[in-house]
């Protein structure tokens, strides 16, 4: 095998950190990205939901809060002073309000506004400092996680029979942070930053019958999918693979924005 395309996956020599990296997809972008070679930050506010993965000595911690602008610019000053770059930054956050998921007559404008300001506004901190950087040395890879629902409307359909829905100021954010990766990619293009989406579809962590049986019904695929099926289209905007792709927008769903 002709080695460039052998090495093409590889991190090796990369630094890379994940907020959220507790998270359901954060921690399987964690050992995603050290399986193929990168120095991990695991980013997180809450390192207690990260106790399985404190013993692995191929991933570092740093105890971040996106919602803080100094808690980022400590950070990155201390993931920059242990390494002297960042390569790539996955934003898997998901910081939100203790009325997070009330249905859409009821939420207050205040919760509203706390949740766009936390999640969008974290995610746009963490690009805005971790692009100068990049910007300094010479390249990197910026990733958001999006979800479907940033690219069409929810079926509300599917949660009907049981207590969930579809909270609207999660729609928002993942809509616009799809629409603040694009302006990124072209804003930065020039210093070969590259900066691209990974919008997953419904992941299976235990929701209620009625719902998996609906959402699976209307996924082309039959099933909802798992928090490491989204590893991979990470992998993949992280590395010299997608070396010529910036502004996209990979939709990890099992078809279901295919029909």
């Amino acid at each position: 095998m002709n080695k460039i395309y052998k090495d093409i996956f590889s991190l090796a020599g990369k630094t890379a950190i994940v907020t959220g990296g507790s998270g359901l997809l954060g921690k399987e972008i964690v050992k995603g990205l050290r399986d193929f070679g990168a120095v991990v930050y695991l980013a997180d506010i809450d390192m207690n939901k990260s106790a399985d993965l404190i013993d692995d000595t191929g991933i570092r911690y740093l105890n971040l809060d996106i919602t803080s602008v100094d808690s980022i610019t400590g950070g990155i000053k201390t993931v920059i002073a242990a390494t002297d770059r960042i390569d790539i930054i996955v934003n898997s956050a998901y910081p939100r309000t203790h009325d997070w998921g009330l249905k859409f007559e009821k939420i207050p404008f205040a919760s509203w506004k706390a949740n766009v300001d936390s999640q969008l506004g974290g995610y746009f901190l963490c690009c805005q400092r971790v692009a100068e950087q990049m910007k300094q040395q010479g390249g990197g890879s910026i990733i958001n996680i999006g979800s479907i629902y940033g690219v069409v409307a929810p079926d509300f359909s599917i949660y009907e029979g049981t207590e969930m829905t579809m909270p609207a100021a999660y729609s928002a954010v993942k809509g616009g942070s799809i629409a603040l990766t694009n302006y990124i990619a072209t804003y930065y293009a020039q210093y070969k930053i590259r900066a691209n989406t990974v919008s997953p579809g419904g992941i299976f962590v235990n929701e209620p019958s009625p719902f998996v049986e609906k959402y699976a019904r209307k996924a082309p695929m039959g099933r909802m999918g798992l928090p490491a099926e989204v590893v991979g289209a990470v992998i993949f905007l992280a590395s010299d693979a997608s070396s010529y792709m910036t502004g996209q927008n990979l939709t990890v769903d099992g078809g279901w924005t295919a029909w």
